[in-house]
């Protein structure tokens, strides 16, 4: 097949913000302290940096979902930029999909790519942080929702997840196998937010958020930032760090533009994304030895099981059934950092830089055994779509 040019593309260097509950740091202020450990992690100078690409960019309406601009970066940073990139109306996987395509066209040849919350510090401050925006008049899709109370994407996914349940059989304690993994896991993660364990117990007396999602089906508010560099591949040569082949990425936007209104009530868009994700690489999913799924809530993770090919339509909850498949030593590991529902909402960014970690073999007491060489992550729910495959080969 035809190379694909985000294969011109590189992961060079990631880093991370320290990243827990109630931080009390500005987003700036998070945001370079991931950057600077990224250019560490690269071998980079900072004059080397010559494009910033960022999702969704800065929202004043919800300052803690998105609180840092690309103006500040720069700024901050005394960068010189030929290219730059950020805006609302894309996937998740937009900062990094777009400086593939910028580096792989020639704008520029080092992209910062980051990614950075508030959302902890803002809601013990009384401030709501919501994807259907903060205080005030709601207005867009969310006028359509909060009159009959759903407000919140727990809501929306909660319908999809009830419609599913009821379709293909799934019960809550096959669902409660991708929080109770996320949950070993992240025990042997330093920086997971929560590393104590988590019993079928403790799991299916927990509080009902939005039937049949309970408390742990729903990711962790925190702060925090993660950042990806991304290098034109004829420069790896000159990297500190193991760099990180993109092999294929994609984000498509099709079906209906809601969470709520779909044709089917029981799937996404992560079908669309498995489908353009495979058109552009001979790989295969069977080829994949780390998912790094999407989950800001479990279900989610079904859907994007199911849509990147590693299952058949309604299959997911018994490919998860008792976590045994999705472990660490098992056929698929998946969350291997705990994933957002214990290690933090780092809002899918977090996913493709454990997938890094991961394939480079620094995962350290949670890393996949036997030298992974490929690993998916994906990002997004509802009509967002977006996932990348990645190669250490």
């Amino acid at each position: 097949m035809t190379m694909a040019p985000e294969r011109q593309a590189i992961i060079s260097g990631i880093g991370q913000s320290a990243v827990g509950r109630r931080l009390g740091r500005s987003g700036l202020d998070l945001t370079l302290e991931a950057i600077l450990a990224a250019l560490e992690d690269a071998g980079l100078d900072r004059k080397d940096i010559d494009g910033v690409a960022s999702w969704p960019g800065y929202r004043a309406d919800m300052p803690a979902f998105s609180p840092v601009s690309i103006g500040q970066v720069k700024e901050s940073l005394g960068l010189e930029l030929s290219w730059y990139s950020a805006g609302n109306e894309a996937t998740q996987m937009s900062a990094l999909i777009n400086a593939c395509m910028a580096v792989a066209s020639g704008q520029a040849r080092h992209v910062i790519c980051f990614r950075t919350v508030t959302e902890s510090s803002a809601l013990a401050t009384g401030v709501r942080s919501s994807s259907v925006g903060g205080e005030g008049r709601v207005s867009g899709f969310g006028e359509f929702q909060v009159p009959f109370q759903a407000a919140s994407a727990a809501n929306w996914v909660g319908l999809v997840a009830s419609r599913y349940f009821h379709e293909f059989g799934a019960t809550r304690e096959q669902l409660a196998a991708v929080a109770l993994n996320a949950r070993r896991n992240a025990a042997l993660n330093p920086k997971a937010v929560y590393r104590e364990p988590l019993s079928m117990e403790q799991y299916l007396a927990s509080r009902m958020v939005s039937t049949p999602l309970c408390l742990y089906d729903c990711d962790v508010p925190v702060d925090g930032s993660t950042v990806l560099i991304v290098s034109h591949r004829d420069t790896a040569q000159d990297l500190r760090s193991r760099p990180v082949n993109i092999e294929s990425i994609c984000g498509p936007f099709t079906g209906r533009d809601a969470w709520d209104q779909m044709g089917d009530l029981t799937r996404y868009c992560a079908e669309e994304a498995g489908r353009r994700l495979w058109q552009r690489t001979d790989y295969k999913p069977a080829d994949v030895k780390v998912a790094a799924l999407y989950d800001g809530f479990s279900f989610l993770s079904l859907l994007w099981l199911e849509g990147l090919g590693f299952c058949g339509r309604g299959e997911a909850a018994a490919f998860v059934e008792g976590g045994h498949r999705i472990a660490l030593d098992g056929q698929l590991p998946m969350a291997t950092h705990g994933g957002q529902l214990s290690a933090g909402r780092l809002h899918g960014l977090g996913h493709v830089h454990e997938a890094v970690v991961q394939l480079r073999g620094e995962g350290g007491a949670r890393q996949v055994p036997g030298q992974p060489r490929l690993a998916v992550a994906s990002n997004g729910g509802g009509p967002l779509a977006g996932a990348v495959l990645l190669s250490s080969e």
